[in-house]
């Protein structure tokens, strides 16, 4: 059983044989772009955290390669250890080519001068020349001379290195040239928004002023939100307009489109090999179980549906499922949509899973919580009883409370017509019952009149013991 989702498995000569989120289709679109506009632009790819841009960018590198499109791919995060970004960059240039290419040495001799900081070698030099403790009198009478010298030398060093931006720029367009075979130059930038705020500045400043040129294609692989973080906190001002400021970077932005739920809910079924319990052939013995796989699957498709759960998010809540799973017995009770409903709180709602755990709420605020989470067309849609898990929930945690805090959810009168005490505002249900109906039936279930919530939120916990 496999307890993390671990890097999918990229093909050489099919690329997206094991993408299970149809998005081929998607990379197509990207490389008629690039092979339509190759004189040299930058595209972002710009989607949230955990929807798998790093995945897709690796399978499009792969795609790219195999239609001898040269492409580098290169991990901003891992490589922002070091202060310039040009040194990384120019060493992922090297990759495409031969040892001792005469191009690529030109390359490296201009962008040479790049990197050098000479303002603060200026300073030294003259400040050792000008400022010494024995001739205090000689330093302040030759002040004027020393700040003229140091704009001398900084408008000489700035003429130069100008001239040098553009002989950089020059030979580096004539590497690609020899490189691309006519093609454009994929240059694939991922992880920029984790990146330390002044490294992925840099990345951005260098991209422009030094990489422009023809035939290079940059691709940034971002959550724009979280750059726009970097930025902000790089310049100190939350007022600055980040959205601005990356237009004067990005010449295109592209967002991959959300998949389909049911297709990745099927997926992570399959590769968290749900049916061994589910499908056990000790649980198969207890026809009451029959229905626990269906009502997870209904369950997590209507949350996941009526949220903004992230790929990343899905896969840990059937992760974490797969393993609260192991815990139970094959003739146990798993109430599978209430526990999947819990598992989603303490993932996306943590602080109103503690304040389950702790008995914070009151029944009617409960039921608010539940209800808020769903609506009555997802009921419709996805043929689940959402009174009935509501019941459940409710009813297991009146049972979690002392004697004299527990509350009579509903009443039968002298004529045999329910009333409940909770107020809802689902008024219909696809199932023709209501929730007095459904509270009615957990009740009369006699295994269920002890249960406790603590009996799913223990396990939840993974504070029981795993079944191996």
């Amino acid at each position: 059983m496999k307890i993390r989702h671990t890097e999918i498995e990229i093909d050489e000569k099919d690329p997206f044989v094991n993408c299970k989120l149809d998005r081929k289709q998607y990379a197509q679109v990207l490389s008629d772009i690039v092979n339509t506009y190759a004189d040299g632009f930058v595209l972002s790819i710009n989607n949230e955290w955990g929807t798998g841009k790093t995945t897709f960018v690796k399978m499009w590198q792969q795609e790219l390669k195999n239609n001898e499109v040269k492409t580098i791919y290169f991990n901003a995060w891992e490589n922002d250890f070091d202060n310039n970004p040009l040194v990384a960059l120019m060493s992922e240039l090297e990759t495409l080519t031969k040892k001792n290419n005469k191009t690529f040495k030109s390359v490296v001799e201009k962008g040479a001068v790049l990197t050098k900081d000479v303002l603060p070698a200026l300073l030294k030099s003259v400040a050792k020349k000008y400022i010494d403790v024995d001739i205090v009198a000689d330093a302040i009478e030759n002040t004027t001379k020393g700040v003229t010298e140091i704009f001398e030398k900084e408008i000489n060093e700035y003429t130069n290195k100008k001239k040098t931006v553009l002989e950089f720029q020059k030979e580096l367009t004539k590497f690609v040239n020899e490189t691309g075979s006519g093609k454009p130059l994929v240059f694939i930038i991922d992880e920029l928004d984790r990146c330390r705020p002044d490294y992925a500045v840099k990345v951005l400043e260098q991209i422009k002023h030094f990489f422009s040129v023809a035939g290079i294609v940059f691709v940034l692989s971002i959550d724009k939100k979280h750059l726009a973080s970097s930025i902000k906190g790089y310049y100190g001002s939350e007022s600055i307009n980040t959205d601005e400021y990356l237009r004067r970077f990005i010449d295109l932005e592209y967002s991959i489109p959300k998949p389909p739920t049911a297709l990745f809910c099927e997926y992570l079924y399959t590769y968290y090999s749900f049916d061994d319990f589910y499908s056990s052939a000790k649980r198969r013995q207890y026809n009451v179980f029959d229905n626990d796989a269906e009502m997870f699957r209904k369950m997590a498709l209507l949350l996941f549906n009526n949220s903004n759960a992230t790929l990343r998010q899905q896969e840990k809540m059937f992760a974490l499922t797969r393993l609260v799973l192991s815990s139970f017995k094959p003739n146990q009770y798993t109430f599978s949509h209430l526990l999947f409903v819990l598992i989603y709180m303490k993932t996306m709602k943590n602080q109103i899973y503690e304040g389950i755990k702790n008995n914070t709420y009151s029944i009617q605020e409960l039921n608010d919580i539940f209800e808020n989470l769903i609506s009555v067309d997802f009921e419709k849609e996805y043929g689940v009883n959402l009174f009935y898990v509501n019941a459940l929930l409710l009813h297991f945690y009146n049972n979690s409370q002392e004697q004299d805090n527990k509350v009579k959810l509903f009443e039968t009168n002298a004529e045999g017509k329910l009333s409940c005490f909770i107020k809802s505002k689902l008024k219909t249900n696809n199932f023709g019952y209501d929730l007095a109906q459904c509270l009615q039936a957990v009740t009369k279930e006699y295994n269920y009149n002890e249960t406790k919530l603590s009996f799913l939120l223990k396990k939840i916990d993974l504070t029981e013991t795993i079944n191996k």
